[in-house]
């Protein structure tokens, strides 16, 4: 989380703005209220407690632009904020607890994971970037499912039923425009000079 040495590529999208502990405090506080607006964009799913949201979107793509640290602290702000009483949860909602729980704590550990892939060009093709972007949300999926199970009662093929197959087709579509974002940034930034 420091400055660019000049002729030094870049880790993440993000280390392309200047600055460093600002920037940083800016990055994570703004990873965590997109977070909070995408939560905001929700469809309830008949038979499921777990709506469809742009939440997933929101923590891979703060995970790929911002790296491993910036992202997790970005989540973990998130979901604090979130459970000591800030409405941007799914609603509006905030508190802990809930059949949708396991996600968002799901979201610390994605984000920080997509983050490190992306450190490592994890995001600088689309088939990479798809790759990285599948592995970000199924580790959401393991952490959520579980919980779901707990919570609701669900045994596992009901769970997976109601808390991963009515959201495989949007996050194929996610991963799909993700895959070509980020590599087309990327690509931007290499014309720009940057």
């Amino acid at each position: 989380m420091s400055e660019i040495a000049p002729g030094v590529r870049p880790a993440v999208l993000s280390d392309l703005i200047p600055g460093a502990r600002v920037r940083d405090a800016a990055l994570v506080a703004g990873g965590a209220a997109l977070t909070g607006l995408a939560a905001q964009l929700a469809f309830p799913v008949p038979g499921s407690p777990v709506p469809v949201t742009g939440q997933t979107f929101a923590v891979v793509l703060v995970g790929a632009a911002l790296g491993f640290n910036r992202a997790a602290l970005s989540m973990l702000l998130y979901v604090l904020a979130g459970i000591a009483g800030v409405p941007w949860f799914t609603g509006g909602a905030s508190g802990p607890g809930g059949a949708t729980f396991g996600y968002l704590i799901g979201f610390i550990v994605a984000a920080a994971l997509v983050g490190r892939l992306a450190e490592r060009g994890g995001d600088r093709t689309p088939a990479r970037t798809a790759g990285t972007m599948l592995f970000g949300n199924l580790v959401i999926y393991a952490f959520g499912v579980p919980v779901l199970m707990t919570v609701t009662g669900m045994g596992l093929g009901a769970a997976l039923a109601a808390g991963v197959v009515p959201f495989l087709v949007g996050d194929a579509l996610k991963i799909a425009v993700a895959a070509g974002l980020l590599p087309a940034a990327w690509r931007l930034t290499r014309r720009s000079g940057r």
